[in-house]
C-alpha cells in the first residue's frame, strides 16, 4: 500500500489518538493537529510509547474554527510531508445546557468546533483529493446526532449538520475518486467518559446492549476501512459505532 499523508482533527483527543495509532498501523504517515499549548506533548508521549516515531507521525497546531488559519495550517503540512489524501474531522467540543439556560457564546463555540471546522478543512483539502484522483474524508457525528440528547441541543445540531454535509458533498466528489462518510460513535472510554459518576457511568453502561462502552479503538477500526482502498463503493454512509444503543436503518 502507498503511505498516504492522514490528517486529523482533533488528533491529540482520546478518539483521535487512537486513529492516529490505526491509521498508523495501516501503513499511513499521520499528522494530528491540535490547539490547546501542551496538549501535544502528552499525544508525542504516547505514540512514542507505542512504538510510533517522527518517521510515521507529526503534530500541526491549527485552530480550526478559523478558515484562515486551517488553510495555513493544510499548507504547511502539505509543504513538509506532501498532500492530504485522508481527512478525519475529529475536533469536538461539549458546551452542555437545556436550550433555556444555554448562552449564546456555548451555541457558537460547539457550531464552530463540531460543525464549521469540518467545512474548514474539507475546503481546503478537497481540490487536491479531486485533482489527483483519490481521496477519503470521514466525518466524526454522534449518536446524538442522530437521536438528540437532553441538554445538547447545541452538540446534536452541530453533529446532525455534519451528516447533511457528508451526503452533500459525498454527491460532489464521487465521481472524482474522492469518498465522504460519516462516523456515528456512542459511548467512548475516555478520559471525558471516566470522569462521569460512577453510578451514572453504570446506568449508561446498562442501556447499552452490548455491556460495555466503546473504545477509541472500536471507532478507529471503522475509519481505517473507510481510509482504504476497500470502501471506495461506500460514500455518504454513516458508520454507527455504539454497541446497539441507538439502532436505525
Amino acid at each position: 500500500m502507498d503511505k498516504k499523508i492522514a490528517l486529523i482533527t482533533g488528533g491529540v483527543g482520546g478518539i483521535g489518538t487512537g486513529i492516529c495509532k490505526t491509521l498508523v498501523q495501516n501503513g499511513h504517515f499521520v499528522v494530528a493537529n491540535y490547539v490547546v499549548p501542551g496538549s501535544e506533548t502528552r499525544w508525542q508521549d504516547e505514540m512514542a510509547a507505542a512504538g510510533f516515531n517522527g518517521d510515521c507521525t507529526a503534530i500541526a497546531f491549527g485552530d480550526v474554527t478559523d478558515f484562515e488559519a486551517t488553510g495555513a495550517m493544510v499548507r504547511a503540512i502539505e509543504a513538509t510531508h506532501g498532500p492530504i489524501s485522508i481527512l478525519v474531522n475529529c475536533a469536538g467540543i461539549t458546551r452542555d445546557a437545556t436550550l433555556r439556560k444555554m448562552s449564546p457564546e456555548a451555541w457558537h463555540a460547539v457550531i464552530a468546533t463540531n460543525l464549521t471546522s469540518v467545512f474548514n478543512t474539507s475546503k481546503h483539502v478537497i481540490e487536491g483529493m479531486v485533482e489527483r484522483g483519490w481521496g477519503r474524508i470521514i466525518n466524526i457525528s454522534s449518536v446524538n446526532g442522530v437521536k438528540g440528547q437532553f441538554g445538547q441541543t447545541n452538540y446534536s445540531a452541530a453533529k446532525a449538520g455534519v451528516l447533511g454535509f457528508t451526503k452533500s458533498l459525498a454527491y460532489e466528489v464521487i465521481r472524482k475518486g474522492v469518498t465522504v462518510n460519516a462516523v456515528s460513535p456512542g459511548y467512548i472510554d475516555t478520559d471525558m467518559t471516566r470522569a462521569i459518576r460512577d453510578d451514572i457511568r453504570e446506568e449508561i453502561v446498562g442501556g447499552i446492549p452490548a455491556g460495555r462502552m466503546g473504545t477509541p479503538e472500536d471507532i478507529a477500526n471503522a475509519i481505517a476501512f473507510l481510509a482504504s482502498d476497500a470502501s471506495s463503493y461506500i460514500t455518504g454512509a454513516n458508520i454507527s459505532v455504539n454497541g446497539g444503543l441507538h439502532m436505525y436503518a
